[in-house]
């Protein structure tokens, strides 16, 4: 790896007043290729990428049966809109509804395609509505969550200041805080239509549900007629070490919600629903132009075939294991959360988190600051013990260097 990565703080003037709307903040780095777990930036600076898009490329960059699915779809048929049938969406979907089973049989559910893990929360949330019917349109969630940025995920996240500037917020949300069972089945009353739960907590700050909180929640579903809706959009799809986060727990969800890994970088999402809750959903009721769209899903059928084939949930499983000892060896670490390869590390109270991250960038380790004093981690599924090594090095190095300082 070289080692001549910058060391200012800034970003280059022609990036910080990039036409682009700045919504992100000004980028520090302009990434030109990758491979694996590596990425190149246009100076050539090679980095070893434990944010992984934020858990979106769980296959590690350009794996080659991807690009070539893509590469031959984009030159078979790119897009017919979504009122007639395309091959590779009818295998994705089958595959979603057997994984969800379990990996064997199916879940007798059925599958609405769309473009990212918003769009896919955002249909849960009108699935739910025109299941329950007039009167029963509320759905109750953690704070903490983090379900999206339209206006209807966004009232369904539990993070009251993201809520401020764009008040006032649709009506129907309640939130509750995370692994209160008392406190959930509280803010359950008559106009409830579904429960909406994050297996653990992505960018609230990687915090699991407990196995307590999702079985009430399953059992409170029951009693009160009620949809139980998993957001798996960050955790789905291996990253837990299990095909989803809610079978470490064995719950049986109504609705689940996909996307960032399914396409290893292309954009899709996928809503998942039991039969009977998705009949619910007529013609018009939902849609979007590019719902099962040939190129997306041509990604997304190669990226599950891939991941079964390889046993990527497994491996993440023992992968993320040999990353949490690490960790927690590391004497700045204060502790680890998360299953898998979705980890926290606490470094404690003081600790800019922030600033952490941004010396890592300069020394070659792509993470992000989850909170103001934790990092999260999500290298691609297909990581190897000496890259974790390495990047675990990197880390802590950064971290004595900053203690010293």
């Amino acid at each position: 790896m070289t080692t001549d990565h910058r060391t200012d703080m800034g970003a280059p003037d022609e990036l910080v007043r990039c036409p682009i709307m700045p919504n992100f903040g000004p980028p520090r780095v302009m990434f030109v290729r990758g491979s694996g777990t590596r990425l190149w930036d246009r100076e050539g600076n090679e980095y070893l990428d434990f944010l992984g898009g934020l858990a979106v490329v769980a296959l590690g960059h350009a794996h080659p049966e991807v690009a070539d699915a893509i590469a031959r779809q984009a030159s078979t048929l790119l897009h017919v809109s979504s009122i007639f049938a395309t091959e590779h969406a009818w295998h994705v979907a089958r595959t979603i509804d057997r994984l969800i089973a379990g990996g064997s049989g199916t879940a007798d559910g059925q599958v609405f395609f769309c473009n990212s893990g918003a769009e896919a929360n955002e249909a849960a949330i009108k699935l739910a509505r025109k299941w329950a019917g007039h009167g029963r349109f509320g759905v109750v969630t953690t704070y903490g969550s983090f379900h999206g940025r339209t206006l209807a995920t966004l009232a369904a996240t539990g993070q009251p200041a993201k809520h401020e500037p764009f008040a006032p917020m649709p009506e129907g949300f309640r939130h509750v805080a995370l692994n209160d069972v008392d406190a959930l089945e509280a803010a359950i009353d008559e106009t409830t239509a579904a429960i909406l739960l994050e297996p653990i907590q992505g960018e609230g700050g990687v915090n699991p549900a407990s196995a307590d909180f999702l079985l009430a929640a399953r059992r409170l579903a029951d009693e009160r007629g009620l949809l139980l809706m998993l957001d798996e959009v960050q955790t789905g799809l291996g990253r837990t070490g299990r095909w989803f986060g809610f079978q470490h727990h064995d719950v049986r969800p109504d609705v689940v919600c996909l996307a960032k890994a399914l396409g290893n970088g292309m954009p899709i999402g996928a809503l998942w629903a039991r039969a009977d809750v998705a009949a619910a959903f007529r013609p018009g009721d939902h849609g979007s132009t590019y719902s099962g769209q040939p190129l997306a899903t041509a990604a997304a059928r190669s990226v599950l075939e891939i991941m079964e084939r390889d046993g990527l949930a497994e491996r993440a499983d023992r992968m993320g294991a040999l990353l949490r000892r690490s960790l927690e060896a590391l004497r700045a670490v204060r502790s680890v959360r998360g299953a898998g390869l979705i980890l926290a590390a606490e470094l404690g109270e003081g600790v800019d988190a922030k600033a952490v991250a941004d010396a890592c960038l300069d020394a070659g380790l792509v993470v992000n600051a989850i909170t103001a004093t934790a990092l999260r981690l999500t290298p691609p599924l297909t990581v190897s013990e000496a890259e974790l090594a390495e990047g675990v090095r990197i880390l802590d190095a950064v971290l004595s260097a900053t203690a010293v300082a």
